[in-house]
């Protein structure tokens, strides 16, 4: 039992597809977690799940909820330019946040946000359940038996006929296009692995829809290196309108191959043969509740908070270096938006 010898209060802030189908079923698995309230400004997405959720209020927005409730902790999961708000009245009322990524939109929103969590002591966790994954988690019983890495490749795809259409197809709401959205998660296992590259080059593309004009980028695809010791480079691409839907990783060494795919680690030779693998069948709705679980010992001081505003501030500086690398046409240092 936690340390309060109480449930926590957790409000969830969001009722779109990733609450619904992760974070409230993970917060009702939980022994130890009381959902006491939601909040949705869509009336009909409201009441549809009030509706089967008799038990559990809900709100219009965040103010009333606030007013209302008091809860340990919420998730924030709505579009990416509503999460700095939010994070603000969260964090002056020293409420715990688990948040959607991206972090922030911009690098300075980043160290804005990491500024209210160390005045008002709050601990702010970006959730990336593949992290609480066994599958990717492997990696790191795997490495050292492929010798020295030396080429990273990865990517990140699917199809949608409407990349320009809502708010991922703005800039200034999203921050970006699908590298700050769905690429997150590709950089956030690169930046786990491997840490934060030495060199960022990128290039991108807002023309996948004839006749239409939009300026979130469609497809990103990323050229990075790391110097000095690791001697490794690497590629990324990011794209919602390249068929077909594929997302994984690949590291090459001297000495053999690691493929990461969702739900699937595979070690091979250097010639391709393979030399063992695992497989992981359901695994999403059990990492959302590992989540859950892991941030309620942050929140007590069990855990270290190892997805923490620290350490996302080089996900947004590796965001940051490939937009400027992109608009400069050179390589940029991500590094050194972490000196300023």
């Amino acid at each position: 039992m936690n340390t309060l010898n109480r449930k926590y209060k957790a409000g969830v802030i969001g009722l779109g597809h990733q609450s619904l189908e992760d974070h409230i079923p993970a917060i009702k698995a939980s022994p130890d977690v009381e959902l006491v309230g939601v909040v949705e400004v869509d009336e009909q997405k409201l009441k549809s799940f009030l509706e089967e959720n008799k038990d559990i209020d809900g709100y219009n927005n965040i103010d009333d909820f606030l007013k209302n409730k008091q809860p340990d902790f919420i998730v924030i999961t709505v579009p990416h330019h509503l999460h700095y708000e939010i994070v603000k009245k969260a964090t002056e009322r020293r409420i715990h946040i688990l948040k959607e990524k991206p972090f922030a939109i911009s690098f300075e929103q980043g160290k804005e946000i990491k500024k209210l969590a160390e005045k008002t002591e709050t601990q702010i966790m970006i959730t990336l359940q593949r992290r609480f994954n066994p599958i990717y988690s492997t990696f790191f019983q795997l490495i050292d038996k492929i010798g020295e890495p030396f080429f990273i490749e990865s990517k990140y795809t699917f199809y949608t006929d409407s990349p320009h259409e809502g708010w991922r197809g703005r800039k200034d709401l999203a921050g970006g296009g699908c590298l700050i959205d769905m690429g997150y998660h590709a950089i956030d296992l690169l930046m786990w692995y491997f840490g934060l590259p030495d060199l960022v080059f990128a290039e991108t593309s807002c023309a996948a829809k004839e006749n239409t004009c939009y300026d979130a980028e469609d497809t990103a695809q990323i050229t990075f290196r790391y110097n000095s010791e690791k001697n490794i480079f690497g590629s990324l691409l990011v794209s919602r309108v390249i068929p077909p839907k594929q997302e994984f990783i690949n590291i090459y060494g001297t000495r053999g191959i690691i493929h990461i795919e969702r739900g699937k680690i595979e070690r091979y030779a250097s010639n391709g043969e393979t030399q063992e693998a695992l497989k992981r069948e359901q695994q999403w709705s059990s990492a959302a509740q590992d989540q859950i679980e892991y941030f309620l010992k942050v929140i007590e001081g069990k855990k270290e908070n190892l997805s923490n505003p620290e350490f996302h501030l080089q996900h947004l500086a590796f965001i940051e270096a490939a937009y400027k690398a992109r608009e400069s046409k050179q390589y940029i240092n991500p590094k050194k938006y972490l000196e300023k």
